[in-house]
């Protein structure tokens, strides 16, 4: 069957915009290798002009249906009117379209060979990912390898990460598009499955060691509305709220209050601080809070998790949010518009190189809010660590689907690094998670709650500690550039 060029474009924005599905909260995983095909299958003999199209066409499926809720920060926390709201998310989605897909202009230069295709276009994908994983500070969302979180897959995780799971759904969605237009090529299935079973007998390494102590831990989630969170009427309030949900609860090993949760710097809530301190001191409890803070000398601002109590260390955030954290050519567009004068929007980043927070004699592994996304950023952290920890605040993203792509993301740097992870949020998803990236513990979002649990720390080093997603990564690059110099050189030769 020949579709029409309108049909194809349809067909394209439709499978781009399904493959959300696969991934949290849905988890159809399935769905992302039946998407990617569908891509792969439309890229098959074009000019690389015509593959750029395409994938665009389907990177603007993808994006707009699966990170749209950036319309709720923009229009509900950034004081922006609904038309230009839409507007601005329309042209978000866009731009990352249009890096999605610049690299598989690639895809008309290499072979158009089964073989070629089977392996090519997955090292593609991956190229596509890692680049939207760092250039313009980076967004790594909607990644492939996160439809396979829970799948037999995951036992790659630790060898390769997301990147090697993006890679091998890839090369699944290529075999179909083979089999489905040559049912005898079956070379590439039978490598799949291998992938597939061997991801299965991995998940039984174990990777790290447990330390044998068991730990008790309280995660606050205050559930503070994002229009009061920075209001100095409410500043009050906030603090005693605080207090009050972690007043039973002393006693707890580890108490974690969530990023941002004094909204002050230190110095204005310094006898608050120094109460929690004690009290924490006391019952012989470490208490890691959220809350801004500031380098009197350089008068820089961080977003910043601090340590009390029977605790030791700050941790500074480093990779800080466009607009909400600190506005790009701030000297022209402050002052414009509200968006762009937002509260907290002028911190600084932290330093590349910090010393891990301490509790209990343990080594707690630092991110705060979408710092988890970056999969090496946190495998260098973790590498040392005993514990990982994670905290955000998701009201900016209202009740839409990206809390539990958050909360995915999470559950997979604990697959990654085999090390268990505390995550604390304003208001979900605030849960536990073991070694093995399973929720064991979890508060229902969007309202106040404790979650009282354990966690047993572990050490050792995965090889994605080492290595993180380079291997992948250089493999793709080797493959693609590889292909395209051979189709090249027959060229060459033909002539």
């Amino acid at each position: 069957m020949t579709l029409s060029r309108a049909q194809t474009f349809l067909a394209l924005f439709a499978s781009g915009a399904l493959m959300p599905l696969a991934l949290a909260p849905f988890s159809l995983w399935p769905i992302a290798i039946l998407s990617t095909a569908l891509l792969f299958w439309a890229l098959q003999n074009q000019t690389p002009r015509q593959a750029l199209v395409k994938a665009t066409v389907f990177g603007f499926g993808l994006f707009f249906a699966g990170v749209s809720w950036v319309y709720i920060s923009i229009h509900d926390h950034g004081f922006i009117s609904a038309p230009v709201a839409f507007v601005g998310t329309v042209l978000f989605c866009l731009f990352l379209a249009v890096i999605f897909a610049a690299p598989f202009a690639l895809s008309a230069i290499i072979p158009q060979t089964p073989l070629a295709l089977g392996f090519g276009l997955p090292a593609i994908w991956v190229i596509s990912e890692w680049i939207r994983g760092w250039i313009f500070t980076g967004f790594p969302w909607l990644y492939a390898g996160y439809a396979h979180t829970g799948t037999w897959l995951n036992g790659w995780a630790p060898i390769g990460g997301v990147l090697w799971l993006s890679f091998i759904n890839a090369m699944a969605a290529a075999a179909l598009v083979q089999l489905l237009q040559k049912p005898r090529a079956a070379m590439l299935s039978v490598l799949v499955m291998a992938l597939w079973l061997g991801g299965y007998g991995l998940q039984n390494i174990n990777w790290t060691q447990s330390t044998g102590t068991e730990l008790s831990v309280v995660l606050i989630q205050p559930n503070v509305d994002q229009e009061d969170k920075w209001s100095l009427v409410e500043q009050d309030n906030i603090l005693q709220l605080l207090a009050r949900q972690t007043e039973p609860h002393w006693g707890a090993d580890i108490i974690i209050w969530p990023e941002g949760a004094i909204p002050a710097l230190p110095k204005q809530v310094m006898d608050y601080l120094i109460e929690v301190d004690n009290r924490a001191k006391v019952n012989q409890t470490s208490l890691l809070t959220g809350i801004p803070t500031q380098d009197p000398r350089e008068r820089r601002y961080y977003n910043s998790m601090l340590a009390l109590g029977e605790s030791r260390g700050q941790y500074d955030k480093t990779r800080l949010v466009p607009f909400g954290e600190y506005v790009p050519l701030e000297g022209i567009l402050r002052g414009l518009n509200r968006f762009f004068d937002l509260p907290m929007s002028s911190f600084s980043l932290g330093a590349a190189k910090q010393s891990l927070l301490t509790a209990k004699g343990q080594s707690i592994a630092t991110a705060i809010c979408y710092e988890i996304a970056y999969p090496n950023l946190v495998a260098d952290r973790a590498a040392n660590a005993s514990i990982l920890m994670t905290v955000s605040n998701d009201a900016w993203f209202g009740r839409s689907m990206a809390p539990r792509q958050h909360m995915q993301m999470a559950r997979m740097r604990a697959i990654e690094n085999r090390k268990p992870l505390m995550r604390g949020t304003n208001n979900g998803v605030t849960a536990l998670v073991d070694y093995k990236g399973n929720i064991y513990q979890q508060l229902e979002q969007y309202s106040a709650g404790e979650l009282s649990g354990t966690v047993v720390p572990r050490v050792g080093q995965t090889f994605f500690n080492r290595f993180g997603s380079w291997p992948a990564v250089i493999l793709s690059l080797l493959i693609s550039l590889g292909l395209a110099s051979r189709r090249g050189l027959a060229k060459t030769l033909r002539k």
